[in-house]
């Protein structure tokens, strides 16, 4: 097998079922791989500021998800807090989501289709150009 990009408009995608027989198809199947990059760049936006997200999110419920008050401020000082259950498993749903993700752009780039190399890079740079300062620190 040559390992070069070539252009088709035809190149099957995930499964032979999603196969474009149009160019409108072809087109909205680089659509969707603009928008599921955009996707991956938020999700790991997102993981990057999970610790500060998770604590936003537990001031909001009746039922606190933090053990005490001082947490917040232990965290801005760099200590660790307890493990917690519930944090946990949503961090896990996240990861195994940014995986998923992750590996379904690196088979759309493996077929070699330049359209669909381009979306997934497209894609990458329109996310980091909206959600690209939430990557690199802390939010605010």
């Amino acid at each position: 097998m040559s390992m070069v990009f070539f252009t088709s408009s035809s190149t099957p995608l995930y499964s032979s079922a999603w196969t474009p027989q149009t160019v409108g198809q072809y087109a909205g199947t680089c659509i969707f791989l603009i928008i599921l990059s955009m996707l991956f760049r938020a999700l790991v936006a997102i993981r990057c500021n999970f610790s500060h997200l998770w604590i936003r999110y537990s001031k909001y419920k009746e039922t606190p998800i933090l053990y005490r008050e001082m947490d917040e401020l232990a965290l801005k000082n760099g200590a660790r807090r307890p493990w917690n259950a519930n944090e946990a498993l949503a961090r896990a749903i996240l990861d195994t989501t940014l995986a998923g993700v992750g590996y379904l752009l690196m088979v759309a780039v493996m077929t070699m289709n330049l359209g669909y190399f381009l979306s997934v890079l497209g894609g990458a740079f329109v996310g980091s150009l909206i959600r690209g300062g939430w990557t690199g620190g802390t939010l605010q």
